[in-house]
């Protein structure tokens, strides 16, 4: 099958369509943050927008390879979320639950890659699945924090480090303005359970 004429070729471009709306809502948020000054939430979402980027960079390849022609279109049918607003703690809230559902997506059309006969395009979507699973921990983990007040209140003793200039202390809340720097709160580097994170994730392979 050419795949020109397969379902997995109308699926990576409805996935394109999708890391690219993905990546405007996170730069959105990503503008919201720093604004509010959350500069560390800031540089988290900025680094996701751009790995969006580079998903919807990866699609758009597969679609161009083995295509000789030039598209002038691809009609595809497809819903997107259009749920989030200005709130940043809800935000991040809705994010993660986008991210979900652009993992499940994958998940279905890894499955029909493979049944058309396209092992990379599979893997391709197996990939970009676990990467979005990821996403969708780290959103999940800063709403609760967020929500909760544990952004910077920790239960035990913490190390926080200065993201502009290293500054790093010890303690259950860390400074609201950086001893050497004088960089705002924000500018700490939030402290996310990653560890767990990459543990759900290989249970979520096997």
């Amino acid at each position: 099958m050419k795949l020109v004429d397969s379902r997995t070729y109308e699926n990576l471009a409805r996935s394109y369509a999708s890391e690219c709306q993905a990546r405007t809502r996170y730069e959105f948020i990503e503008y919201g943050a720093r604004i509010n000054g959350y500069k560390n939430i800031a540089d988290i979402i900025d680094e996701i927008a751009y790995q969006e980027f580079n998903h919807a960079r990866m699609f758009y390849t597969f679609i161009q390879d083995g295509d000789d022609q030039q598209i002038d279109n691809i009609e595809i049918v497809a819903g997107f979320p259009f749920r989030e607003k200005w709130d940043l703690c809800e935000n991040l809230r809705l994010a993660s639950m986008d991210e979900a559902g652009e993992a499940n997506v994958y998940a279905e059309f890894a499955s029909i890659a493979k049944e058309e006969g396209f092992p990379e395009i599979e893997k391709l979507f197996l990939d970009i699945m676990r990467v979005e699973t990821y996403h969708k921990e780290v959103f999940a983990e800063l709403h609760t924090q967020m929500r909760d007040g544990t952004l910077y209140k920790k239960s035990e003793p913490t190390l926080w480090v200065c993201a502009d200039c290293g500054y790093m202390a010890t303690g259950l809340e860390p400074w609201d303005e950086c001893p050497l720097c004088k960089a705002k709160r924000g500018s700490i580097k939030l402290v996310l359970d990653a560890f767990n994170i990459r543990e759900k994730i290989k249970a979520s392979q096997k």
